[in-house]
């Protein structure tokens, strides 16, 4: 059997320490701000602090674009060259046609060397399917074994942000001024989850920020029974004021530390949903799917 390779594109937010640890291939998207012929590559040419200093000058978020098939190929082909056989997910298709991209790139380079997982979802919801990726590789499966595995668990990330302000998803065209200007007065700190495939706002508590944090946290007391403990995530896109630390806190009553991991969301979530916005990423067991 082949070595395997794994590639994740850069929404998947993992750290460096885990990229490291599970030798993950990470490729980036695309960031590109109208009025700026630049073509900056998530993560590589530009880092999230820089869009948020290029959105506040000039008043507009950018363009987030999906790995192109020419891309894609030369990231697949570089490997199964070499004798590699290569596993890639990235962000959902419902959200980017970056997989839709990498399918095409897929029949074009190699079918029977290469595997091509559709996440459906963003951020550390793709991380959790990378993570059981090299799990899997670990231990002996072939990459058709492991997307077989990693296409039953998709259904059961679940995918929850607080965000803390409007402004982000106003300036992209993602919500009315009228419903941004309700939000503020009502002071309004949406909860957004991924349901099918796309990022939903599904609850709207009224109060301090933290009281939609400590939704998030009781969501996940409720889910606890059923949650996979290999792996939970808090994610945020910076600018945070100790609410990584509070939830981790929160979490570490539950969850090994050594399975608890606070990550920071790239240039792609971060363009959508601006600063302080933060989650919780795990897998909901299903029986008989689950190692």
């Amino acid at each position: 059997m082949n070595k395997i390779i794994i590639i994740a594109d850069s929404t998947c937010d993992l750290s460096l320490d885990l990229i490291k640890e599970y030798d993950i291939k990470i490729v980036p998207l695309h960031v590109s701000f109208k009025g700026d012929s630049t073509d900056y590559l998530d993560g590589v040419t530009i880092t999230r602090e820089e869009v948020y200093k290029k959105c506040d000058e000039l008043g507009i978020t950018p363009t987030t674009g999906a790995r192109n098939v020419n891309e894609l190929i030369n990231d697949f082909k570089q490997y199964v060259d070499n004798g590699y056989d290569v596993i890639f997910t990235g962000i959902g298709s419902g959200l980017s046609s970056t997989y839709n991209n990498a399918m095409i790139a897929r029949s074009e380079v190699s079918e029977e060397h290469i595997e091509v997982v559709d996440s459906q979802n963003l951020s550390t919801g793709i991380g959790l399917l990378v993570l059981k990726m090299a799990k899997y590789r670990d231990q002996g499966l072939n990459i058709h074994e492991i997307a077989t595995k990693v296409r039953e668990l998709v259904p059961h990330v679940s995918a929850k942000f607080c965000i803390d302000r409007l402004d982000y998803l106003h300036k992209g065209g993602r919500c009315s001024g009228m419903t941004k200007a309700l939000a503020e007065l009502f002071k309004i700190h949406p909860i957004a989850k991924v349901i099918n495939n796309k990022l939903t706002v599904y609850r709207m508590p009224r109060g301090k920020y933290i009281k939609a944090v400590d939704e998030q946290i009781n969501e996940f007391k409720k889910d606890f029974d059923n949650i996979d403990k290999d792996c939970v995530f808090i994610t945020h896109s910076g600018h945070m004021d100790g609410e990584e630390k509070y939830i981790y806190e929160k979490l570490s009553e539950y969850i090994p530390l050594e399975n608890l991991h606070i990550t920071e969301a790239g240039c792609v979530i971060s363009s959508h949903c601006g600063p302080k916005t933060i989650g919780i990423l795990y897998i909901l067991k299903n029986s008989g799917h689950l190692i």
